[in-house]
């Protein structure tokens, strides 16, 4: 595999994880629009962003052992789907919630299975 591939690779799946963590932080905006006060908007606030905190925790333990991030982003996706009922009516919010997460689980897949090359390629031993 050459350098730039193997870089590409390895980066893929790390940046696109910051990505959806930014996006999913989006959906925190909305959250005090139904509060009626300062202390029930910062709590509807932190509940909205756990989804992103969840990412984040899974894109820590993966950056070193990519077949957690393989296992527990493709979770992540199912997960979305069975706990949240609505989104088997709408085929685009499984496509934008469950599908990135689909995404960056099979890439860090792929960092799994070329763990020891694409290391060499990127610098660490």
């Amino acid at each position: 595999m050459n350098r730039t591939i193997g870089q590409t690779l390895f980066w893929a799946p790390r940046i696109l994880t910051i990505a959806f963590a930014l996006f999913l932080a989006l959906f925190a905006l909305d959250a005090t629009q139904e509060t009626s006060g300062l202390w029930e908007g910062i709590g509807a606030t932190l509940i909205h962003l756990l989804p992103t905190s969840t990412i984040l925790l899974i894109l820590v333990a993966a950056w070193r052992w990519e077949w957690i991030g393989a296992l527990l982003y493709v979770a992540a996706g199912v997960a979305y789907i069975v706990l949240f009922p609505p989104a088997r009516q709408h085929l685009s919010w499984i496509l934008t919630i469950s599908g990135p997460a689909f995404l960056i689980g099979i890439l860090f897949l792929f960092n799994w299975f070329k763990h020891n090359e694409l290391r060499r390629l990127h610098g660490h031993h």
